[in-house]
């Protein structure tokens, strides 16, 4: 069973920064894939950025949706534990609460497709 933790988000002003991470507890799969999503008011939840790796290969890829890219990073720890994404240029549109999620297998962008879920990080953006 695979538990997950987001922490960081908060406040900010259009044009700043923050740092969201997500922390898995429990075995991950031989060919893994978290992702980031935000579910702003009254909007579905979106797909973000995600990325995969694999005991396999040596390729630690990373998606992004066109909204961010550019503008945010997903980065992964060494022990393969931690999920983190960098969000700069942050605007008032960026504003959700933002969800952590894995899977196995390759990257999607399909939510339906994640096993896995935190409880959600919020993120406010102000103008």
């Amino acid at each position: 069973q695979v538990q997950l933790r987001e922490s960081g988000g908060g406040s900010t002003q259009a044009g700043g920064s923050l740092r969201l991470s997500c922390t898995a507890s429990g075995s991950l799969f031989s060919s893994t894939t978290m992702g980031w999503f935000r579910q702003a008011p009254g909007k579905e939840r979106e797909f973000v950025g995600s990325i995969y790796w694999s005991e396999f290969t040596s390729s630690v890829i990373p998606s992004y949706a066109d909204s961010v890219k550019g503008r945010f990073t997903i980065s992964r720890d060494q022990a393969k534990t931690t999920m983190n994404l960098q969000m700069n240029s942050l605007r008032p549109d960026d504003t959700a609460v933002y969800y952590c999620a894995a899977r196995a297998g390759e990257s999607t962008a399909n939510k339906g497709l994640y096993a896995y879920w935190g409880r959600g990080t919020q993120v406010t953006v102000s103008s």
